[in-house]
C-alpha cells in the first residue's frame, strides 16, 4: 500500500504596494476623524495600490501576486519549470475574464500547467491552501499558492465622506491592498513546515450576508446601490464566537491540546477586533501572530503575511494554528502548521 503523501510549505513571499499610509494622512485625504480611526478600528497603517492623490492605478492585483509569487519561488530555490500548478484566492480580480491567475502566470513565465482561481473573501486563502494540499498529496506535484486583494479599486478615495453611513465609511479605513504566496510540495525542504490540517466549511445557511461587494455591469453601473456593504455589528458579534469554534474544532481533529500550541494566527479584521478575538480564544500560552494593524485588512493576503511573520520566529517542533472567518456568507476557515524538528 502506497504511503500517504504529506504537503509542506517550502517558502513564503509577500508584496505590499508603496509606502504605508498612516491614520493622519488617511484622515486628511478622506476628511474623517483621525481619533475615530485609532479608537474604533485600531489599525495604524495600510498600503494602497492606487495613488491617494490622483487615483492612478500603480499596481494591479496581478502585479502584486506576481511579486509575491516570484519572492516565494526565489526563497524556495525553484524556477518556473519546476512549478506544476498555480492556485489564486481573491475577492477582487482585475477582470472577470481573463482570470487574474493567468495574468500572474504570464508575468512569472508559467505555461502549460493547470491554473485555478477561487473567488472568495477572507476564506479564499484558506480555500487555496485546501485545494493545493489536495493537489500536492494527490499528484505529488509542486504548486504556487497565492492570496491577494486590491480593495482600493472599490473605494472612491476622492469622495466627500461627510454624509457617508457608518457601514460605508468603515470600508475606507479598514481595508488595504497586498498579496502573499507560498510554494507547496511533498518535500520537506526550505522552511520545512507541514500543513497538517485545513478547515474550509460554509456555515451560512439561512443567514443574511455580513458583507456584500456589488458587481456593476453596463446595465446597472449607474444604479444607486452601495458598492460595498458591511454589517459591522453582526461581524463583531459573530466572528469571535466562530473563531473560538474553529480553534477547538481544529485542535480536536488534530488531537492537539491547547498547551501544545506554540503560535496562534487569529482572524485579521482590524487591529482592535483582532486583539479582542485573540484574548477570547483563551490560549495565552500561544504567541499571537498578527499583522493587520500595520498592513490593513488586505483580505486574502493576510494569512500569507501572518505566515511570513510566523516563519521568522518558529522553531523546529513547534506548532501553529490559524483561524479565518469570512463574514460574506459565514465561512469557517483555518489551518494547522508544524515545523519539522
Amino acid at each position: 500500500m502506497e504511503e500517504q503523501r504529506e504537503a509542506y510549505i517550502n517558502a513564503v513571499g509577500t508584496a505590499l504596494p508603496g509606502d504605508p499610509v498612516d491614520n493622519a494622512r488617511l484622515s486628511k485625504v478622506l476628511g474623517v476623524n483621525e481619533e475615530w480611526i485609532d479608537v474604533f478600528i485600531g489599525t495604524r497603517t495600510r498600503h494602497f495600490a492606487r495613488d491617494l492623490g490622483t487615483g492612478e492605478v500603480r499596481w494591479t492585483l496581478a502585479d502584486l501576486c506576481a511579486q509575491a509569487g516570484e519572492r516565494a519561488m526565489a526563497a524556495a530555490g525553484v524556477d518556473a519549470a519546476e512549478i506544476d500548478f498555480v492556485v489564486l484566492g481573491t475577492a477582487t480580480p482585475d477582470t472577470l475574464m481573463p482570470a487574474s491567475v493567468n495574468h500572474v502566470a504570464e508575468q512569472l513565465g508559467l505555461d502549460q500547467l493547470p491554473t485555478y482561481q477561487l473567488q472568495s473573501g477572507c476564506a479564499g486563502a484558506v480555500q487555496a491552501l485546501d485545494l493545493a494540499r489536495t493537489l500536492v498529496t494527490g499528484t505529488g506535484g509542486r504548486g504556487l499558492v497565492i492570496g491577494g486583494d486590491v480593495c482600493s479599486k472599490h473605494l472612491d478615495l476622492r469622495r466627500d465622506l461627510s454624509q457617508a453611513t457608518p457601514s460605508e465609511l468603515v470600508n475606507y479605513v479598514l481595508f488595504g491592498d497586498g498579496a502573499g504566496a507560498v510554494v507547496m510540495s511533498p518535500e520537506p525542504t526550505g522552511e520545512r513546515v507541514a500543513l497538517r490540517r485545513v478547515l474550509n466549511r460554509l456555515t451560512g445557511l439561512g443567514r443574511a450576508p455580513g458583507q456584500v461587494i456589488e458587481w456593476f455591469g453596463l446595465a446597472d453601473r449607474d444604479s444607486d446601490k452601495q458598492a460595498i456593504y458591511e454589517d459591522y455589528k453582526a461581524i463583531e458579534e459573530s466572528v469571535p464566537v466562530m473563531a473560538v469554534e474553529i480553534l477547538w474544532e481544529l485542535l480536536e481533529e488534530l488531537d492537539w491540546s491547547a498547551e501544545q500550541l506554540d503560535h496562534l494566527l487569529p482572524p485579521q479584521l482590524a487591529g482592535r477586533m483582532t486583539r479582542r478575538i485573540y484574548e477570547q480564544l483563551g490560549v495565552p500560552g500561544a504567541r499571537e501572530v498578527s499583522c493587520v494593524a500595520d498592513t490593513g485588512n488586505n483580505g486574502n493576503a493576510l494569512p500569507f503575511l501572518q505566515m511570513e511573520r510566523l516563519f521568522g520566529q518558529m522553531a523546529g517542533g513547534e506548532r501553529a494554528l490559524a483561524v479565518a472567518v469570512e463574514s460574506s456568507k459565514w465561512i469557517k476557515g483555518g489551518f494547522a502548521l508544524e515545523k519539522l524538528a
